[in-house]
């Protein structure tokens, strides 16, 4: 079998490609820098950009099954960017695998695709429609993205979109370096009894290696999108304490109400955009709610329908985190 991997030097993405050169697959990684890490896994890396379609067909020929990592991610930034890079370069991408016959399409989605700014509590993927409106951008163009997808599945063409939440573990580049970045000026936001699905990146990874595995015209997961986390949820706060208590840092206690945060970030966004601040606002509303909001999932359909399970257990997954950031 031979493989593309798009954002294959990112964290989720490295990680595939290393988890399907363990298995002695052909990969090809794709992405917009050079990542000569992948290379020493065994991979071969192409620099490109998915925002043209310009000697894409030829890139994709001979591939049996594309992996699509590759977004842009974040809470703030030009629409324009975010639309390029995760719809039309999804689009693209799609465009060329069919043109290709490539057999097979996994792509990365998120929750915040289904998410509508309220607590979800061990929903199913049935319990989540795509809301009519977002806070910000990112999820808004994850969904278009990830219906573009699914909407492509067909007889000689089997796509799935997997949903997994707040990826974490080593060399992760966003979530926890942002936490340690901003331990001192934190606050609870809410009564800090929330409860989220995280998801360890080889987990993550792995969850992408079954869904390919059990994907076929007509399979279970064809054409289905899947919530994907680590299999117990966690107090979010209660992990991020100890967290910051494991590599030294003192715990959050001081709490902000849901409503003031919600309310200052829709100020800092205000402000950010009518006098062209540049950088990101320390609180906007996507993110007042996310810290405030129960957002854990059950994951039987995954379960059921391609055998998601663990791969790494939750105590050696923050063992590994801890050793790599501590």
């Amino acid at each position: 079998m031979k493989a593309l991997v798009t954002g294959g030097g990112g964290f989720l993405g490295k990680n595939i490609v290393k988890q399907l050169c363990q298995r002695g697959v052909d990969v090809l990684s794709l992405a917009r820098g050079s990542y000569p890490e992948v290379e020493k896994m065994g991979a071969t890396s192409v620099r490109f950009d998915l925002c043209s379609r310009d000697g894409l067909d030829e890139i994709l020929q001979g591939i049996d099954v594309v992996f699509h990592t590759a977004a842009k991610a974040g809470v703030w930034g030009p629409k324009e960017t975010f639309w390029s890079i995760n719809v039309h370069g999804t689009e693209n991408l799609l465009k060329a695998a069919q043109q290709a016959g490539v057999k097979k399409f996994i792509y990365t989605s998120s929750p915040s695709a289904v998410w509508n700014g309220s607590d979800e509590e061990n929903l199913r993927e049935e319990d989540c429609p795509y809301p009519t409106s977002y806070l910000t951008t990112y999820p808004q163009t994850k969904a278009i993205a990830e219906q573009l997808v699914l909407q492509a599945n067909s007889d000689s063409f089997a796509t799935t979109a997997l949903r997994p939440h707040l990826i974490w573990g080593p060399e992760d580049p966003h979530l926890i370096p942002r936490l340690l970045a901003r331990a001192k000026k934190l606050r609870i936001v809410g009564d800090g009894n929330n409860k989220v699905g995280l998801t360890y990146v080889e987990n993550a990874a792995y969850a992408h290696i079954l869904a390919e595995k059990n994907l076929e015209p007509g399979s279970p997961n064809a054409g289905k999108a899947y919530f994907i986390t680590d299999l117990q949820p966690v107090v979010l706060w209660e992990w991020i304490n100890r967290l910051l208590v494991s590599v030294g840092k003192k715990p959050i206690k001081g709490k902000i109400s849901v409503k003031t945060a919600y309310r200052v970030g829709a100020i800092l966004e205000w402000l950010y955009r009518t006098f062209r601040i540049s950088g990101e606002p320390k609180m906007t509303r996507f993110v007042a709610k996310q810290l405030a909001c129960a957002h854990y999932y059950d994951l039987t359909a995954a379960k059921t329908d391609f055998g998601y399970t663990e791969l790494v257990a939750p105590e050696e997954a923050w063992n590994q985190t801890i050793r790599y950031f501590g």
